[in-house]
């Protein structure tokens, strides 16, 4: 296990390597993405495609009604269950019980991408916390983390199991700060019991912490978030514990990134543009 605040490296990953791969789809790990609501079903798409690339086996994506059909056209690799949503297209937070069976047998769950109502997220988080079995490990990204302040039985529910993907603001919202500084990845962790990836930087609750050795500019774009959260939920279905999983995806997004530098350009690569650089990023980190 690292000691604290330690780089992220290629050493030190692959001395703490990932689970070894299974020979069945559902051996490699079963993931649920909860989100897209109309106006952004992207999100969905960029971390489900992504939690695909790191090899996660089988992926079903629960969206608001609308966007359903469209997105199983785009993913044809995944099941695709479309949740009540409001006039505005936004997921309603009810409709849990259709997702029962792939919760039942889900080996990772992630829950906000593309979500846009807050108040609405919060009941969907409500409804989820009954329906998603106890050993799962549960990552909240984007609304479902920036409502967790006002829940906090949510965090308390999904305890030893939570991981958090905020970004600076999340971040500053969770903690109640108007500045960030380096300790703020470790107080998160601590707070919310939960593994923690944000700005490059990892902890979990016991204040261990790591802090990537690679990352450029040009990740700061729209969607790369969601790309790093299905890279995160991809590796945990596989069977890599919280701050494992947090570290592998934060170098794997970050190594990404300088992969399409080098290639594209400093700025202007695109966020589903990363996914495609995971499987080779992986196969050079096996040990």
């Amino acid at each position: 296990m690292p000691s604290r605040t330690e780089p992220i490296t290629p050493v030190l990953l692959r001395e703490w390597p990932l689970p070894a791969d299974a020979t069945s789809k559902y051996g490699r790990g079963q993931v649920v993405v909860v989100g897209g609501a109309r106006s952004t079903p992207g999100a969905v798409l960029l971390a489900g495609v992504a939690a695909l690339r790191v090899g996660a086996g089988r992926l079903t994506l629960a969206v608001a009604r609308s966007v359903a059909v469209p997105l199983a056209i785009e993913i044809p690799e995944a099941g695709v269950i479309g949740l009540p949503e409001t006039e505005d297209g936004s997921p309603d937070g009810t409709g849990t019980d259709r997702l029962a069976s792939e919760l039942r047998s889900a080996d990772a769950v992630l829950v906000g991408p593309g979500l846009d109502d807050p108040e609405r997220t919060i009941t969907l988080l409500h409804n989820l916390c009954d329906s998603i079995p106890g050993k799962v490990p549960v990552l909240l990204d984007a609304f479902a983390l920036g409502v967790l302040p006002q829940v906090p039985e949510v965090a308390e529910r999904f305890g030893g199991r939570l991981v958090l993907t905020p970004n600076p603001k999340e971040a500053a919202l969770l903690l109640g700060v108007d500045e960030l500084d380096d300790r703020t990845c470790s107080r998160i962790a601590a707070t919310f019991g939960a593994a923690v990836s944000c700005q490059g930087r990892v902890a979990s609750p016991d204040g261990t912490q790591w802090e990537v050795s690679t990352g450029l500019p040009g990740l700061a774009t729209s969607g790369s978030g969601d790309v790093l959260a299905g890279t995160l939920v991809g590796l945990l279905a596989r069977g890599a514990e919280p701050a494992q999983a947090a570290c592998w995806a934060t170098h794997l997004h970050a190594a990404a990134g300088d992969r399409l530098a080098t290639r594209v350009g400093h700025l202007g690569y695109l966020a589903r543009e990363l996914p495609d650089e995971l499987p080779t990023l992986l196969d050079e980190l096996a040990p």
